[in-house]
Order: structure tokens, then C-alpha cells, then sequence
């Protein structure tokens, strides 16, 4: 399964529908800063199925119960999902991998800080795909099979309108 992953959209729609074009993802999850954004693009691509998390800037974007954080498996992996604001991700990552290794994920998804990263910490990936919002953004795309990871990479803009 590919998965495409996108946080910090700040109402940059073009760039994540290029990424929905060039990928073409069987799954999609927005780690929030825009939900509507999101909740936009699930409408525009309804055969794919959206996961969609709040960030620290969708007070009023999203229904006020809407949970932050989520875990549970996509294509046969374990995420642990979440915009990563309330974990102090801008001040290190301790609290986050904490929590997703409590709740036994194979892999934690966050977003907030703007830079992207994709990499293996013992048996937990970690990636931000840093922020689908300008020339200089980015996108992860992970591929799953058989219950595991297989690959996860980082893409800018150039590299989408390459595989266009």
C-alpha cells in the first residue's frame, strides 16, 4: 500500500493535489495546520481513503471533539498520528516516541515543525513530511507490505513535478 502523508498545508491546496496526482496513494493522512484542507481534498479524491488529525492552528477548522491523536493500523502497520504541538516536538522528540512506543506502533507520524525527516529509530520509523505549503515543501510517501514498512521518502515539489 502507498500512503501519502502531508502536514502544515496553510490552505496550499496546488501542492497537495500535485502530490495526490504524481503519487497517486491508495491512502492519504494530513497531520493538521489546515484540517479543512483536508477535509477539502477527501472530497475531491472520495475514492481514497483520508485520516485526518487537527493541528495547532485548527481551533476553529475542525469540529471541536475531533481527536489529535490517533493509533491504529493502516495497510497493516501500526501509526501513531499526531501534529506533534502537544508532544513539544519543536523541543525534541523524547515525549512523542515515548508514547508511540507505549502503545506498541510500528511507526509515528507527526508534523509542526516544518522539517522533514524519514528514519529508523530501533524498530520505530519516524517521519514528518514536513510542510506541503510552498516551493521548498514536502511530502513522505511510505510503502507498506506484508505488515511492515518497506520504504518511506521524502519528496519536494521538484520531485513530483518530475514524476507528473
Amino acid at each position: 500500500m502507498r500512503i501519502l502523508v502531508l502536514s502544515d498545508s496553510h490552505s496550499t491546496m496546488r501542492y497537495m493535489r500535485l502530490a495526490m496526482d504524481s503519487i497517486k496513494p491508495d491512502a492519504v493522512v494530513h497531520l493538521g495546520d489546515h484540517y479543512d484542507n483536508a477535509e477539502t481534498l477527501a472530497d475531491e479524491y472520495s475514492h481514497i481513503r483520508f485520516h485526518m488529525l487537527p493541528g495547532n492552528c485548527d481551533r476553529y477548522r475542525c469540529p471541536p471533539d475531533t481527536p489529535q491523536i490517533f493509533c491504529y493500523g493502516i495497510g497493516g502497520v501500526k501509526f501513531y498520528m499526531t501534529h506533534g504541538h502537544m508532544h513539544g516536538v519543536k523541543s525534541g522528540l523524547s515525549r512523542l516516541l515515548a508514547d508511540a512506543r507505549q502503545m506498541n506502533a510500528q511507526a509515528v507520524l507527526y508534523g509542526h515543525t516544518h522539517i522533514a525527516d524519514c528514519r529508523q529509530d530501533g524498530d520505530l520509523w519516524i517521519v514528518n513530511p514536513g510542510a506541503c505549503n510552498s516551493a521548498e515543501g514536502s511530502v513522505a510517501v511510505i510503502e507498506t507490505a506484508d505488515n511492515a514498512i518497506r520504504s518511506c521518502e521524502i519528496l519536494r515539489l521538484k520531485d513530483l513535478e518530475e514524476m507528473k
